[in-house]
């Protein structure tokens, strides 16, 4: 198949999977808005059993609440969700057959897969936990990101320059993208900790903050190992391009403060005196750094990462 087939393919199922997030973040929307308060794994306790009178013994059953159609809107939006996530690994896929290089070689590509990581994140989450009705405040930001992706930074499928056209491009870049999209979820979370330990009324339908808690802290557990091992990996990389493992480059200090940002926060999250919403102010702090670093220093600021304005990682 030519490559100018392959790469239109991929802008296609790339605008199709944005369309289907869209949808997907409404449902959930709607099923936050419209579904009653409940504990986790909430049951219904039908009867309590006992003796009958023939002797015999009958135990009580129990059985779960009765599917609300608010329920049936949130678990459409998870198979959208799905759905979409197909059709936004495809794109990948497509846009890496066109190119013949990982599909991850400018701003474009970098945000596709960082937003894709970030859905499968929460779709592994969503199962975890009750939480499912916050698919719409984790979509939402991924939707802006992937307009912005296809809008603002897109590029032609086209070769990596020279400087980028390494075996690091597949090792750095895919792990810093991907942590960097695990990291998404557990900073809305600790977002909305910090909305709902608040005690307004308002926020009484978000799920309890320990739950959101435990989200915020596991997936950032997951995350940090692999934030860690591309800033490594970058080092390794920059050492080889340009003579030396660390330069202060823009990028490499925001990545650094990001870090430790997170590191402080697992270290929070370990410390009586600092967990609950001191902790979920510093996750939510690195939330922040991470979106700083990946949109005003790519394009604002200029560093040895600019090699082609938004073309570039």
């Amino acid at each position: 198949m030519p490559t100018a087939t392959l790469a239109t393919y991929s802008d296609w199922t790339y605008g199709a999977a944005v369309a289907i997030y869209f949808f997907a973040a409404v449902l959930y929307l709607c099923e936050a808005a419209f579904a009653r308060p409940v504990k986790a794994r909430e049951l219904e306790f039908v009867a309590a059993g006992g003796t009958q009178a023939d002797g015999t013994w009958t135990p009580g059953r129990v059985t779960k609440p009765e599917v609300s159609r608010a329920e049936r809107l949130g678990g459409m939006g998870a198979a959208l969700t799905v759905l979409g996530a197909a059709l936004q690994l495809g794109s990948l896929v497509l846009r890496g057959l066109a190119t013949e290089r990982a599909p991850w070689g400018n701003m474009y590509e970098y945000g596709s897969l960082l937003t894709l990581a970030a859905v499968v994140t929460w779709l592994v989450l969503s199962r975890m936990f009750p939480v499912r009705r916050l698919g719409g405040f984790v979509l939402v930001p991924i939707v802006i990101l992937m307009f912005l992706g296809g809008t603002v930074l897109y590029a032609d499928a086209a070769p990596v320059q020279p400087a980028l056209q390494s075996y690091w491009l597949v090792v750095h870049v895919s792990v810093i993208s991907v942590s960097s999209g695990v990291l998404l979820v557990p900073g809305v979370a600790s977002v909305l900790y910090l909305l709902k330990s608040s005690g307004r009324a308002r926020f009484r339908k978000l799920p309890d903050s320990d739950v959101l808690d435990r989200l915020a802290y596991r997936s950032t557990v997951f995350a940090f190992p692999l934030f860690t091992i591309g800033i490594i990996c970058g080092a390794i990389w920059a050492e080889a391009a340009w003579g030396r493992f660390w330069g202060w480059d823009p990028k490499e200090t925001v990545a650094f403060v990001s870090w430790v940002v997170y590191a402080a926060y697992l270290h929070a999250r370990a410390t009586a005196g600092w967990r609950g919403r001191p902790a979920a102010w510093i996750n939510s702090l690195g939330f922040v750094l991470t979106v700083f670093n990946l949109f005003f220093i790519n394009l604002v600021t200029t560093g040895l990462h600019s090699y082609a304005g938004v073309g570039s990682p």
